[in-house]
């Protein structure tokens, strides 16, 4: 019967969270809005500065089913929800080509292709290290002066064509504001 009151102290060690420890800091986080075309609501996009870079969660339906390219443009903003072309081009300050298989990619607006379910549902969670948040470790920073946005495209990212993987169309927009704290 010893064993018992040991293996819940182990159990209750493993499951204490990381957070417990009162000098351990709270990552910065901020959840958008992802909209479509039509400027409808589809679900949100949660972003948290992680030690090296930023996780990403996105939950949403009503996208077409399949893969679809999925960048981080250098403006944030959808207001344009016809093409969501006021979130201009890629973020990529270093100037590197598009693509996690090009061999001298990627730029650091890169991001993996969105797989949606059959039903047009996502849920999903993606981290990366080439951004930051306000531009921690000198990274570039998706809360910059003038925001920038996470960006659906209607194709499958080939992560090697220039500019954008053969994306094509910009299906969902989600707003990156600029961080008015830091300014």
């Amino acid at each position: 019967m010893k064993i018992l009151p040991r293996l819940f102290m182990a159990t209750a060690l493993l499951f204490t969270p990381a957070f417990a420890h009162a000098d351990t800091p709270t990552a910065a986080s901020f959840k958008t809005d992802m909209i479509d075309n039509k400027g409808t609501v589809i679900g949100h996009a949660e972003f948290t500065q992680g030690t090296t870079g930023v996780l990403i969660e996105i939950k949403a339906s009503g996208l077409p089913a399949g893969k679809h390219g999925m960048h981080f443009h250098e403006t944030g903003s959808c207001q344009d929800i016809e093409h969501f072309k006021m979130s201009k081009k890629h973020i990529m300050p270093s100037g590197k080509p598009h693509g996690f298989l090009n061999p001298e990619g990627p730029h650091e607006g890169n991001l993996p292709n969105l797989i949606v379910h059959k039903d047009g549902s996502v849920h999903t969670e993606l981290y990366t290290e080439m951004l930051s948040l306000n531009g921690k470790d000198d990274k570039p920073a998706l809360q910059d002066a003038d925001g920038s946005a996470l960006i659906v495209h209607i194709n499958q990212d080939d992560h090697m064509s220039q500019p954008i993987g053969g994306s094509g169309a910009r299906i969902s927009c989600g707003a990156i504001p600029p961080n008015k704290t830091a300014e």
